[in-house]
């Protein structure tokens, strides 16, 4: 129960987390900056595996399972129970659980012997992968999904995990509108609160930043940086982005492509990260764009930051195209970047309403030609992408985040009272 403030003003919260290495994980990283973003009010801890825990080296993080399959949920559930917490809150990607399924389990589990505090799950993906167990039947797994949805005992993708949750927090219009679909009845414990830009700006002259990009990579003073941000990744379209960029150059000499971002990841492992990294340099050099196209690897946040002032435009070419869970779009924005991305299919009816970017097909290097040199040629529209970009993004800030989680905890524990 929450404690009063004659005793502990500050509200416990244990996160659970697939993973916790914010320098390679988007939903870590998330996790992380709703723990600063919360540090007034709430005293968090975050539970996670022990790989995790040894890289961050912080004494609120505790290593508690070696991985994510079955035989780690009770040590996991132990934990827990032995936690002093006032609210549960789940972190969940499939990915930040290597996909693997027994997470689903811990609210049935729990319940089962006894936990009373509530619990929270954040989903940041759904609707795009289910379990799919080797050696049941198809059809039979198709029904006994279909069966428990119906009975509102657990859902098909997602197990007990949502059923189990006193409070449901999506991060993106997507995840919301399949919940809703497939469990209406659990409506009423839904909420949706949109993530933030994952680098807030850094404050600096833009003369100084401009002058910093272009003196650390050699280029001159009158060079027009066009910057991508974010993980390199095969799902990034970065392949085409090279392509369209060779073309521009032929119209626009001066152009020069900045890559913001490391290349390691959750989703991107050490050696396979090395292979990446090498197929795009040598894709760069067989395109002879080895002065114009420069790759930063990973930076600080501060620095990323000052490069993303120091450009000129912003591009995302991602292959599945860019919705308003990304947090590179919010970032380019928040740095008065006028932006060229992909549109997703369907778009994101949220960003396409909103007019702040020049949206272009995904996987089509001609048009992401054509849209870079429109937006290059015409200052117009820079401004005025500029202008609505950055005013948009302001609505998504950590401390609105923040809030938004400290009413749902405290509405939580206000029920149990």
């Amino acid at each position: 129960m929450f404690n009063d403030q004659n005793s502990d003003p500050m509200l416990r919260v244990t996160l659970i987390a697939g993973t916790y290495q914010p320098d390679r994980c988007g939903v870590a990283h998330y996790t992380s900056r709703l723990r600063e973003a919360l540090a007034k009010e709430v005293e968090s801890v975050v539970l996670t595996t022990q790989a995790a825990a040894q890289a961050v080296q912080d004494t609120r993080v505790r290593g508690v399972v070696q991985d994510w399959r079955l035989a780690s949920l009770l040590p996991l559930v132990r934990t827990i129970q032995t936690t002093p917490t006032d609210i549960l809150h789940i972190q969940h990607a499939a990915g930040t659980y290597s996909f693997q399924r027994p997470i689903f389990l811990l609210p049935l589990i729990l319940r089962a012997l006894g936990y009373r505090q509530p619990i929270v799950t954040t989903v940041h993906e759904y609707g795009w992968w289910e379990w799919q167990p080797k050696g049941v039947p198809p059809k039979l797994l198709e029904w006994l999904k279909q069966w428990g949805q119906q009975h509102q005992w657990w859902d098909r993708e997602d197990g007990f995990l949502l059923t189990g949750s006193q409070a449901i927090i999506t991060t993106n219009v997507e995840a919301e509108s399949a919940i809703r679909d497939r469990l209406p009845h659990l409506s009423n414990r839904l909420c949706r609160i949109p993530i933030a830009a994952n680098v807030e700006v850094t404050p600096i002259e833009r003369s100084l930043a401009r002058q910093l990009v272009r003196q650390t990579y050699g280029w001159s003073e009158e060079s027009l940086v066009i910057a991508f941000f974010g993980f390199l990744h095969p799902v990034k379209g970065l392949e085409n982005l090279f392509l369209a960029f060779k073309q521009i150059l032929t119209t626009i000499p001066q152009s020069r492509l900045l890559l913001v971002g490391g290349v390691e990841s959750l989703a991107l492992p050490a050696d396979e990260a090395k292979r990446y990294w090498n197929k795009l340099q040598a894709q760069i050099s067989q395109l002879g764009l080895g002065k114009q196209v420069k790759m930063t690897g990973y930076v600080s946040e501060a620095i990323a930051s000052h490069y993303l002032s120091g450009s000129d435009l912003g591009v995302l070419p991602f292959n599945h195209g860019v919705t308003l869970k990304s947090g590179s779009l919010l970032a380019l924005l928040a740095h008065h970047l006028p932006t060229v991305a992909t549109y997703s299919d369907p778009p994101d009816p949220e960003l396409a309403g909103a007019n702040i970017v020049c949206p272009v097909p995904s996987r089509d290097s001609d048009s992401l030609t054509a849209a870079l040199l429109k937006l290059i040629e015409n200052p117009d529209l820079q401004k005025q992408l500029s202008a609505a970009g950055s005013e948009f993004v302001r609505q998504f800030s950590w401390e609105a985040i923040a809030q938004k989680h400290l009413q749902i905890y405290k509405n939580l524990l206000a029920k149990q009272i």
